[in-house]
């Protein structure tokens, strides 16, 4: 039978904590922690060019919002059984769609640089 082979590292067990290696001191002046203070800006105007989006770009996103709603409401004004008539399958989904491209036009249009 082989004996098992001591490792060269030993192995931690929780009764053993982890000890630390010789901690070196430097000369260098530690800099003290001062407690977070918030910036302050002078200017108002300066917050809102740190915004993704323009003006034009939130009107577009909420414009999209509702024509979104408003297709959902078409379609759920068809009278038809299940919703298979004409504003259920094809006016509602058309509406609900254009909300859609709308989002993803507001979301790509470049704000103007003002």
């Amino acid at each position: 039978m082989a004996k098992d082979k001591q490792s060269a590292q030993p192995t931690l067990t929780r009764e053993e904590p982890l000890r630390k290696a010789a901690t070196t001191t430097s000369t260098d002046t530690t800099t003290t922690r001062t407690p977070f203070t918030r910036p302050t800006v002078s200017d108002p105007s300066r917050l809102t060019a740190a915004l993704p989006f323009g003006r034009q770009n939130y009107t577009l996103m909420l414009a999209g919002i509702g024509i979104i709603l408003a297709g959902f409401f078409i379609m759920s004004l068809d009278k038809e059984e299940f919703g298979f008539g004409f504003l259920g399958l094809t006016l509602g989904p058309i509406v609900v769609m254009a909300g859609f491209i709308l989002e993803f036009f507001a979301i790509l249009a470049r704000p103007k640089q003002a």
